[in-house]
């Protein structure tokens, strides 16, 4: 089977390896994003599949638009019988969804149709869930809303950041993957419609998502301090008003009264800051332009007092 694999970001090198070790799997090539400028240093740099794919040295096109004209003429050279999309960051439209005539098949980090959308993986642990998983569907014209094929559970551990989560589906998604190409290969993949009643969403993150709102209940900070390590992470300025922002990357719910935003320990582990609803225990935190290090280190090194307010 001739498969053309759309991919950009990290999740999707496994689901690529996959199919490169399938013996009865034809990647003709790869269509990732074109290389932007990253970093501080803003240096132009690839993402990570085109890097895998250009160290396989496997062919890579990179449209900025891939339904305008010259990128559907490229793909469609190439005589794909099945595209498969992990990851890639871009809509197809009908022209190229109807190109393979196996269709266009996607890997979603949930268990659809919940948190549809950019990051299901963060918005399932900062909203409190505990189970989440992979799916794999035929791409519509809907966002996430395709027929399902097939989907596999998994448990989101108490000690889950996003970064974790992540890799652990990357993984699972991948296996899942080559389950269901091997299914379309046969003639015996299932198609499952999706229940738009159940749908939810899970839009794609932005820097201000991780700003603390010390008004939440600890239990809330705590899985939005799991949920976006690595990215956006979790951050407050220290004392509030002073322009010093601390990102908090690991923290511990108790018990502890006082007004939102309040330091009201300072002994232990680390800075003991009030919510609305409990207390959140700062384990371990990053200030700018610093490294990571124990709550309780930040204390000493940052004169921290009990009555402070937290920003």
């Amino acid at each position: 089977m001739r498969i053309l694999f759309m991919g950009s970001a990290a999740f999707a090198c496994p689901s690529l390896d996959v199919l490169l070790a399938d013996p009865a799997a034809d990647v003709v090539g790869v269509v990732s994003q074109p290389d932007r400028p990253k970093g501080r240093s803003l240096g132009v740099t690839a993402c990570p599949v085109k890097g895998q794919a250009d160290r396989r040295g496997i062919p890579v096109l990179t449209p900025e638009r891939v339904n305008d004209a010259d990128s559907l003429a490229q793909i469609e050279a190439l005589r794909p019988e099945l595209i498969v999309v992990v990851a890639y960051g871009q809509i197809l439209r009908k022209a190229l969804r109807d190109m393979p005539r196996f269709g266009c098949i996607n890997v979603h980090a949930s268990l659809l149709p919940r948190y549809r959308g950019a990051a299901p993986i963060q918005w399932a642990i900062a909203r409190g869930e505990r189970v989440t998983g992979v799916s794999t569907m035929f791409l519509n014209a809907g966002m996430d809303a395709g027929d399902i094929i097939l989907q596999r559970e998994a448990a989101i551990e108490a000690a889950d950041t996003g970064g974790s989560l992540h890799d652990r589906l990357a993984q699972s998604g991948a296996e899942l993957l080559s389950a269901t190409v091997d299914a379309i290969r046969k003639g015996a993949a299932p198609r499952t419609a999706q229940d738009e009643a159940e749908a939810t969403y899970a839009p794609k993150l932005k820097k201000s998502d991780g700003r603390i709102d010390w008004g939440l209940r600890a239990v809330g900070l705590h899985d939005r301090v799991r949920a976006f390590n690595p990215w956006p992470g979790c951050v407050c300025e220290v004392p509030a008003g002073a322009g010093h922002f601390l990102k908090v990357l690991r923290a511990r719910v108790e018990s502890g009264s006082g007004r939102p935003g309040m330091v009201i320990d300072i002994d232990g582990e680390g800075p003991l800051v009030q919510t609305g609803n409990g207390a959140l225990r700062l384990l371990e935190v990053q200030p700018d332009g610093r490294k990571p290090m124990s709550g309780s280190a930040f204390v000493r090194g940052h004169a921290v007092r009990v009555g402070e307010r937290v920003g």
